[in-house]
C-alpha cells in the first residue's frame, strides 16, 4: 500500500469517543460523512457556487479509525463535465494523534453544481477561476 496520499488536505479532525459504534471503532458513517464535507468543499471551490452530492463509488475500509486518531481527508478534482465534478477522496489516520500515519479509505465522490432555482449549473472555465481556487485546486 502506498504511504503517500493523493491530493491536497482539505479537512483534518480527531475522531471523539461519541463517533464509535457498538464495538468501539469508529462508525463508518461519520468516516464517510468527514470525506462528503472535505469532498465538498473542494466541488465548491472549483464550481465557485452551490454544488450537492449525487454518487459517491464503491469504498471499502482498508483500516479502522480508533478513538483519538487524527482524519485527515486529502482531495483531487478527477474530473469535469459540463455541470459535474469528480472528486478523489482518501482518508488517512495519524494513530494516536502524532504516530504512525495510515490510510483508511478511498472513494470518488460526484457532485452537480446548482443555481440559486437548484437547476444543474454549468462550471466556470479553468482560466475564469479566481486565483486563490486555481492555486488551492493546483489547476
Amino acid at each position: 500500500m502506498s504511504t503517500e496520499s493523493q491530493g491536497r488536505l482539505t479537512t483534518r479532525t480527531i475522531a471523539m469517543p461519541s463517533d464509535t459504534n457498538p464495538a468501539g471503532d469508529i462508525f463508518g458513517g461519520w468516516v464517510i460523512s468527514q470525506m462528503d464535507i472535505a469532498a465538498g468543499i473542494c466541488a465548491g471551490q472549483r464550481a465557485q457556487q452551490r454544488v450537492v452530492t449525487v454518487s459517491m463509488d464503491s469504498m471499502s475500509f482498508i483500516r479502522p479509525v480508533k478513538v483519538g486518531d487524527i482524519l485527515g481527508v486529502y482531495t483531487e478534482v478527477l474530473e469535469t463535465g459540463r455541470t459535474s465534478i469528480k472528486i478523489h477522496v482518501e482518508a488517512w489516520v495519524r494513530r494516536g494523534r502524532i504516530g504512525q500515519r495510515e490510510k483508511v479509505t478511498q472513494a470518488v465522490f460526484k457532485f452537480v453544481a446548482l443555481d440559486e432555482q437548484g437547476n444543474p449549473s454549468p462550471l466556470p472555465a479553468v482560466e475564469d477561476l479566481p486565483r486563490y481556487a486555481r492555486e488551492e485546486l493546483n489547476v
